[in-house]
């Protein structure tokens, strides 16, 4: 479905947002059960937020790829985290 040209831009219909902060939560699970963890994410200064249920290992791993990359844009639609981007013709 094709969008209308003039049609205004409203915050639905921006789907790339850029990280401004996050922040891991963890919440303690029933006995002898694994807790749970949580990213949230707000992006473009807070006109969006998002808060994803991760495993361990992923928390391990975003917290280091988010703690060393420079950029980082998340895709609202596909719940996708993108590190490092780099403008075109930029080393």
């Amino acid at each position: 479905m094709a969008q209308n040209p003039s049609q205004p831009i409203t915050d639905d219909t921006i789907k790339v947002r850029q990280l401004s902060h996050y922040q891991f939560s963890w919440v303690a699970g029933e006995p002898g059960q694994p807790g749970i963890w949580t990213l949230q994410l707000v992006l473009d200064q807070g006109a969006w937020e998002e808060v994803l249920t991760i495993d361990a290992d992923d928390a391990d791993n975003l917290q280091d790829l988010l703690s060393s990359a420079e950029t980082v844009y998340y895709d609202v639609q596909r719940r996708t985290l993108m590190f490092g981007t780099t403008e075109a013709g930029h080393h």
